[in-house]
């Protein structure tokens, strides 16, 4: 049975995947700061491990990361899923407790569980297995007023590009979905209306979140002689071809 680490596991795309994963005989260890979210994720699943952490704190992530490996002995897959976003503002607008802020989950908390994942894929026997990195079309195409969000997404295909050129030697793999108007809580005011390039306000499609979810355990499912370096999964009608 493959085990799996993913971030960001107590809601939306997290869950969706979490359970997609647990269903198709994966362990899967459910990281994310709140316990209760976690648990209701990982709520009738034997497989499942609830580990509450910061993914921006070095310690947790460490500690987290060798729970799983002592319990389960492995690790096949990272899903570095977890983040945050803030749209709206321009860039004198923005607190710069907040740039910090995005900056601390959807990047430096990347970094670490990266870090960490590749450290036990490294050492473990046999050798190897797969971080897939949550990009997002912004890491292409911005929206108007979102600065943080937009820039750590650019350095996520950073991290993507450069672990799975320094992966090559140890049989670690590394893509990057990029994830347009999938429909989660964090997405339900993209109905209503969403600020555009031409400065109108527009309502936009939204797809099912389990189309993210297979998406990201057709990658998992990959032998590491194989790899999904960069993956697009969006809405259909979604103003991103075009965007401006």
């Amino acid at each position: 049975m493959k085990t799996a680490i993913i971030t960001g596991a107590g809601a939306g795309i997290g869950r969706a995947t979490a359970h997609t994963l647990l269903e198709n005989d994966y362990h899967v260890a459910l990281i994310g700061r709140r316990k209760e979210p976690l648990e209701e994720t990982a709520e009738g699943y034997e497989n499942a491990m609830v580990l509450p952490c910061d993914v921006a704190n070095p310690e947790s992530v460490e500690a987290s990361f060798n729970q799983v490996y002592e319990q389960w002995g492995q690790l096949d897959m990272l899903f570095n899923n977890a983040g945050i976003s803030l749209f709206g503002q321009t860039i004198d607008e923005i607190a710069v407790e907040d740039w910090l802020s995005v900056v601390s989950v959807n990047l430096t908390g990347s970094f670490l569980c990266a870090r960490q994942a590749f450290a036990i894929m490294r050492k473990q026997q046999p050798q190897g297995g797969r971080i897939i990195n949550n990009g997002s079309i912004s890491a292409y195409m911005p929206r108007p007023g979102s600065v943080p969000y937009t820039c750590t997404k650019h350095a996520i295909t950073g991290l993507t590009r450069t672990l799975s050129l320094d992966g090559r030697p140890f049989n670690i793999a590394c893509g990057q979905i990029d994830i347009g108007n999938a429909g989660t809580e964090m997405t339900e005011s993209m109905e209503v209306g969403m600020p555009q390039a031409d400065g109108s306000i527009k309502p936009e499609p939204t797809m099912d979140v389990k189309h993210i979810a297979n998406s990201v355990l057709h990658m998992a499912d990959l032998p590491l002689d194989a790899n999904v370096q960069f993956m697009t999964v969006m809405a259909t009608k979604m103003p991103y071809v075009g965007r401006g």
